[in-house]
């Protein structure tokens, strides 16, 4: 059984307001991506961990060092699903009982240890799952002029994070489906076809960066672990 990393990185990163896009921003003196694909491959054995870039990206070979093991996908697509979608189909001679661990470019912060508890707790599962983490707190449903206007439960909701891993098999035949290219992640994808992905615990300093001070953020969760 093998496993592969798979970063979708062909996001211009609109909302992040620089002039280049957010995965290739420093972050302790290297690229948010670099980080990203250092922590996956800290807490996994990887066969190969493929990135997806947009066809038009020249960014990456100027702001990259070289990785052994990291190869470039020039498919990206519209959508983080559409680049998903393009790269499984380009990788047609992995086996469909391996194992695809896709990671968003830009959380540079997981912990080697709750990948390594993903690919312990899926190892013998047929179909795959994501980490997460329970959503506490109480949930207001608002108003698009921003009022409160109810108070939603949430039992039983939890918080998306990457990695999700998948078998080849499942996720292929999930992005093929009529409308996949809508999903906003794996999870939704397999979902969409009647199957239950496993929900594994991470943690809550598995940031995505989105906007500016959440490279701030990340730093600072960084420069803990190393005190």
């Amino acid at each position: 059984m093998t496993y592969y990393g798979l970063l979708p990185a062909a996001g211009n990163g609109f909302r992040f307001g620089s002039g280049m896009p957010k995965q290739y921003s420093l972050l302790h003196g290297k690229p948010v991506l670099q980080h990203s694909i250092e922590r996956l491959a800290s807490g996994l054995a990887l066969a190969t961990i493929y990135v997806v870039l947009a066809k038009e990206d020249h960014w990456f070979d100027d702001a990259m060092p070289a990785h052994t093991g990291v190869t470039v996908l020039r498919c990206g697509g519209e959508s983080r699903a559409a680049s998903i979608r393009n790269a499984l189909y380009s990788l047609a001679q992995i086996a469909g009982e391996d194992w695809i661990v896709v990671h968003d470019a830009v959380r540079p912060c997981v912990d080697p240890a709750s990948v390594s508890r993903l690919r312990s707790e899926l190892v013998d599962d047929s179909v795959g799952g994501l980490l997460a983490i329970p959503v506490t707190g109480t949930l207001k449903r608002g108003t698009d002029d921003g009022r409160a206007v109810g108070t939603e439960s949430h039992e039983g909701i939890w918080r998306a994070q990457t990695p999700q891993m998948f078998r080849y098999g499942v996720l292929r035949e999930a992005f093929a489906r009529p409308g996949a290219e809508a999903s906003p992640d794996e999870a939704h994808a397999v979902t969409a076809m009647g199957l239950q992905p496993r929900l594994v615990p991470g943690t809550a300093t598995n940031i995505k960066i989105t906007y500016p001070e959440d490279l701030t953020l990340a730093s600072a969760i960084l420069s803990a672990e190393r005190s």
